[in-house]
């Protein structure tokens, strides 16, 4: 399954090179900054040090400007997150939640997003995902530097995939990682689709004015937890932009 690392506006270059290195011994190689602070940040000096040999997973890391650019062919987003966020998603430990997520069929790729060392995650982010994932720390201490916090969930996440063998142990595949074989007869539609049909609906309930756009509550990260929970394939997502583009035809006849 396709596993990605998304770090959103981080602000420390050393943190990046961290990430990377946390990545690479678990086996991941697939990493994306959404806006960091410095823009050459793959290429400054702490970060390559703190890389400590995984500059492969450095060359290779992409840098967008926004979360949507950075969810192509992610079909299930992981937030982390220290605090539940009300009408957010469900939250889970990792060691509860990610075996099951390993076996389930159909999933193009999973993405675990993390956010800024000082803010964490906005709100929109996390309701944006499917799960939130709070690692059991101590009570009284509760405080993760970044990159450790990608090794817990790196180093969680390889073990439900069915992990490395010990060394002195056979080898399996030469060497190489074990990971669940994804067989699905339908597969789920990714996130950009998910949140370009949300798109769609919220205006066609502006449309039919169900929805107040100067007072929208929490309708629409309610609707967006629905349908995370649906795990939708892209059928069904034409299926529903049908819909929504019919209740906005529907409601321009009634208002000529």
């Amino acid at each position: 399954m396709k596993t990605r690392f998304i770090l959103i506006h981080t602000s420390h270059a050393g943190n990046v090179g961290g990430a990377a290195r946390a990545m690479k011994v678990m086996g991941f190689d697939d990493l994306v900054l959404v806006a960091p602070r410095w823009p050459n940040v793959l290429r400054r000096e702490e970060t390559i040090q703190r890389a400590s040999g995984a500059l492969d997973v450095l060359q290779n890391a992409r840098i967008v400007e926004t979360l949507d650019e950075a969810l192509d062919d992610m079909s299930y987003l992981c937030a982390t997150a220290m605090v539940p966020r009300d009408f957010g998603p469900p939250t889970f430990s990792p060691r509860e939640h990610l075996p099951g997520l390993a076996r389930v069929q159909g999933h193009q790729g999973v993405a675990f997003l993390f956010g800024s060392e000082r803010f964490g995650m906005s709100n929109d982010d996390v309701y944006r995902c499917h799960a939130a994932l709070q690692i059991p720390t101590n009570p009284k201490f509760g405080s993760l530097n970044l990159a450790a916090a990608i090794q817990v969930i790196a180093y969680e996440w390889r073990g439900a995939l069915g992990g490395f063998a010990a060394q002195g142990s056979d080898p399996v595949e030469d060497g190489l990682r074990i990971e669940s074989a994804m067989t699905a007869s339908e597969p789920i539609a990714d996130a950009k689709s998910v949140a370009g049909m949300l798109a769609h609906w919220e205006q066609s309930l502006i449309d039919i004015d169900f929805l107040d756009p100067a007072a929208p509550k929490k309708l629409m990260p309610r609707l967006n937890a629905l349908f995370n929970r649906a795990n939708l394939t892209p059928e069904e997502i034409h299926i529903l932009r049908g819909v929504a583009k019919a209740m906005s035809q529907a409601a321009a006849k009634v208002k000529r």
